[in-house]
């Protein structure tokens, strides 16, 4: 058995050293600015790379290795600070990098515009080093800490779809072994419930965009049906052997022990219910299909009698399913039928065991469910 992982974190170092070495694009149109800009930068252990225009900016932006902080004056001649950082914020390799404006204007209504246009600071010249490199240090933090929030963010989104895909295996295999307990009893069905599994999620995909169905059948319902189809004969350990596996008619005390198995099933997925800290929402589904999918849509079925939209969507499904794979599937006390005779007596059903619009979309597929019989026939095992 795996144990789970802990998912462990490394808080990022947030120190002035940590962004040592980083490297700084700047971009002003009169030489001498960059010159003083760029020794500051140097002699405080930056990389630097200089652009007399925002074009060369743009281009060198985009390079490798791609700068970690870009200093952007605002007034150059053909293209501004604004366009410039427009155009950066417009490309996915460049869109991320913080840009610090420094530029001559200093009333609040210039600063207010570089924010808007999303710079990250602004700095005013004439520039005042120790605020320059306070400025260009805490982006740079700023920044190393955003990675380091987003990779924790994706370790940690990787490690809850790791540990769902588990627990939906462990799910898939336990409801698999609660399936095949009851097929212990009743050991002709072989693979009765892959089969079963495989029409219901086919027919009820088919029915996703039907008009009296659609509210229901989202991708989420249709998995939770899927997961949970295997169980609607689980009540059948609760039938005698010798009427489960009799090879000749029931009596008709036989037959009403065999009815039973369908509230059975749905009493034992209850009990597990109540057992449950909290509710687990494909049991629902699971109760509903062991419960009802031996209700007809005349109100003919068992156990209670329901008619028509009263049965659950669910059980309506299940009904199609488990009653086709029934008719083509050799049984102690029958032979297989040919699929044109199955297709003929679903189609008289239609209306009567089965929900009219269900048998409709059955039928239109017909081949599909055919193919998932000859996939997954007992003969195959």
């Amino acid at each position: 058995m795996n144990t789970p992982r802990e998912i462990l974190y490394s808080e990022p170092s947030l120190s002035a050293d940590a962004v040592k070495g980083s490297l700084l694009l700047i971009v002003d149109d009169v030489p001498a600015n960059l010159s003083i800009l760029g020794d500051l930068l140097h002699d405080a252990g930056y990389q630097v790379k200089a652009a007399t225009s925002g074009r060369a900016a743009l281009r060198y932006a985009t390079q490798e290795p791609r700068p970690a902080l870009i200093v952007l004056d605002v007034m150059m001649p053909e293209m501004d600070g604004y366009q410039v950082l427009s155009a950066l914020r417009q490309n996915p390799l460049t869109r991320d990098i913080p840009v610090i404006f420094l530029t001559a204007l200093d009333n609040a209504r210039d600063e207010e515009r570089g924010f808007q246009h999303g710079a990250a600071d602004y700095i005013t010249k004439p520039i005042k080093p120790d605020v320059v490199l306070a400025r260009v240090r805490s982006q740079l933090l700023a920044r190393l800490a955003g990675n380091w929030l987003r990779d924790q963010n994706a370790a940690l989104e990787a490690e809850v779809a790791r540990r769902m895909e588990e627990n939906e295996l462990i799910q898939a295999v336990s409801i698999r072994a609660l399936a095949h307990l009851a097929e212990t009893r009743d050991p002709e069905t072989g693979n009765h419930i892959l089969r079963t599994q495989g029409y219901v999620r086919l027919l009820a995909t088919r029915l996703q965009t039907h008009a009296r169905f659609a509210a229901t059948l989202d991708d989420a319902y249709i998995k939770m049906l899927a997961a949970s189809a295997p169980l609607h004969d689980i009540g059948k350990v609760g039938i005698p052997d010798s009427i489960l596996q009799k090879p000749g008619k029931l009596t008709p005390e036989e037959w009403e022990i065999m009815k039973t198995h369908s509230k059975l099933g749905s009493d034992a997925i209850e009990q597990a219910e109540r057992d449950m800290d909290r509710p687990v929402e494909f049991l629902a589904l699971a109760k509903e299909v062991a419960h009802w999918h031996h209700e007809r849509w005349d109100g003919r079925g068992y156990p209670d009698g329901l008619k028509e939209d009263a049965i659950p969507l669910s059980a309506r499904l299940m009904t199609m399913a488990d009653v086709f794979d029934a008719l083509i599937s050799k049984r102690c006390y029958k032979d297989a039928m040919p699929l044109a005779e199955v297709a003929d007596i679903i189609s008289s059903e239609r209306d009567r065991q089965f929900d009219p619009d269900i048998t409709d979309a059955f039928l239109a597929g017909f081949e599909e469910f055919a193919a998932i019989a000859a996939q997954h026939s007992d003969s195959a095992t």
